[in-house]
């Protein structure tokens, strides 16, 4: 199969059952903190489905930026940022042994 076939058969379909609004939090330090609201194809509030809290951060190498994320296990902001350094480790530790790994 021909690349271009490949392409050409990609279902860009809105999954209308699973829409989230972003917002961006940051500390304009090591922390940002997406908080992904579920919505109703309409863009009001989705009541029956929870928050979905995403952390991301980075670490500057000889190579480059290496980008962490990691979802964060949270119910409010204030969860999310408690669980932010833990996770950000955690995905660190995980980035850091896959590299060892590579070498």
């Amino acid at each position: 199969m021909h690349s271009n076939d490949r392409q050409s058969t990609i279902d860009f379909t809105v999954n209308r059952d699973n829409l989230y609004r972003e917002e961006s939090f940051t500390d304009v330090k090591v922390a940002a903190i997406r908080r992904l609201t579920p919505v109703k194809p309409d863009g009001s509030k989705d009541n029956s489905r929870d928050f979905i809290f995403m952390g991301q951060s980075q670490l500057i190498t000889p190579s480059g930026p290496i980008m962490l994320q990691s979802l964060l296990d949270a119910k409010t902001f204030e969860e999310a940022m408690e669980k932010f350094p833990a996770a950000m480790q955690k995905e660190m530790n995980r980035v850091v042994a896959e590299a060892k790994e590579k070498q």
